[in-house]
């Protein structure tokens, strides 16, 4: 087997902006419409939910947002990332594909999701905010969100699929070590979640729910606010530190990717990875841009593309995406941070644009590949990044095949040390 090879940037060379596609994509996103008038929404709607300042970076088109300084010391402590080359996988495969992984399992909660909680907490502490809300599906996003809290002095609330949350009990315990309060959805805590139980005493939860329960608590608050870690335009954009190294990581080894691959349930480690790469893209470069879901929950493969509500009551702006449905509740698959029902706008844009590649996955297969790479590389990967693993694994034996030489990477979005019960 080969040595590891790793590319490494300095905390120098982290990004000090984030990438904005929409000042370069050749089209304009569907605009949110409002959930009881069915008319466009106005920005300043939006501000019964999230704070002024993430407001703004949800409609902007301008093409770069400075990172604040406040917000650069915290991404300092787990930032940059590593970019490592999978040559164990690669012998393996006995594939002249190159395999390239973004290693985001090194962040303080073991997955991506701080990229965008911290910039969050950040905006709602300067905007007056005190307590924000919100749901998680496997708990990545709730602990990210809870660690985000306590570095700006926010009560943080979590609303987590019932599901996970008796799946993944060590994800609570991460919560709580953080001071974050988790409670399973469908909850006795608000008026949506008695509706669902009353109607059905075991329902296992969906985000839908989550975000319902979520939203109502908010609406019934002073200082508080909703807080969503994926699908909206600005946690896309604070994603877009991922690719914005990988963009740098290549260059110092003088490699460009042929294929950029990532996991896709709401859509954001998918879209921080490849929408730095847009401008490449449109100026006829040929790269493949693919995401890899869950064959239970088969948004971009199987879902409709229209307007639907983020969340199961209808309270969320209705959004143009693919969509399962927000009444959909998905099997109990151990990949919950996968398990929603719709798709971020910007990426069901560029699905429908044929700009981007779908293709979805059984749990069994990519568990198999999971333990694989676990063995090969010595990263338990989380259940949702193992469908990326699939796909790069896919991507190389058919390269392979047609004795084509490509690079591809793709985004380990988390590692799966608190999943391990999933593997047993």
């Amino acid at each position: 087997m080969g040595r590891r090879e790793r590319v490494y940037l300095s905390v120098e060379e982290i990004p000090k902006y984030w990438y904005n596609a929409l000042a370069d994509l050749p089209f304009q996103l569907d605009p949110p419409l409002n959930p009881q008038t069915k008319e466009i929404m106005k920005p300043e709607e939006l501000s019964a939910i999230f704070p002024d300042p993430l407001v703004e970076q949800e409609v902007t088109t301008e093409r770069f947002i400075k990172i604040p300084e406040e917000v650069l010391k915290e991404y300092a402590i787990f930032r940059p990332s590593p970019l490592i080359r999978a040559t164990n996988l690669e012998e393996y495969l006995e594939t002249p594909v190159k395999i390239y992984y973004k290693y985001e399992g090194v962040s303080p909660t073991g997955s991506h999701k701080t990229n965008t909680s911290i910039p969050q907490a950040y905006y709602n502490k300067i905007s007056g905010i005190e307590t924000l809300v919100t749901e998680t599906g496997a708990g990545q996003w709730g602990s990210a969100l809870s660690y985000a809290g306590l570095k700006f002095g926010l009560n943080i609330e979590v609303y987590m699929v019932k599901t996970s949350f008796e799946q993944k009990p060590m994800r609570k315990c991460l919560i709580n070590l953080f001071g974050g309060k988790v409670t399973p959805s469908p909850s006795l805590e608000t008026n949506f979640g008695k509706k669902i139980l009353d109607i059905d005493k075991e329902n296992p939860g969906s985000l839908g729910i989550a975000i319902s329960e979520a939203l109502e608590v908010v609406f019934s608050r002073n200082k508080a606010k909703y807080a969503l870690g994926s699908v909206l335009n600005h946690v896309l954009l604070h994603q877009t530190i991922i690719g914005l190294e990988i963009k740098k990581q290549f260059e110092k080894i003088n490699e460009k990717p042929d294929v950029i691959i990532g996991c896709h349930g709401g859509g954001s480690n998918l879209g921080g990875t490849i929408l730095p790469f847009i401008p490449e893209k449109l100026s006829g470069k040929n790269i493949k841009f693919l995401a890899c879901e869950p064959k239970s929950c088969p948004t971009l493969t199987e879902g409709e593309y229209r307007y639907d509500n983020g969340d199961t009551a209808g309270l969320t702006p209705l959004m143009k995406m693919y969509t399962l449905g927000k009444d959909f509740i998905p099997p109990k698959i151990h990949a919950g941070g996968l398990r929603y029902h719709g798709s971020a706008p910007i990426i069901a844009k560029l699905k429908h644009e044929n700009m981007l590649e779908a293709v979805a996955f059984t749990q069994d297969e990519t568990f198999e590949v999971a333990n694989l790479f676990a063995k090969l590389e010595g990263i338990i990967p989380a259940p949702e990044s193992s469908h990326a693993i699939t796909g790069a694994i896919k991507e190389a034996l058919k390269a392979k095949k047609n004795k084509e030489e490509k690079v591809i990477v793709f985004t380990l979005s988390g590692h799966g040390l608190l999943d391990l019960t999933a593997y047993s």
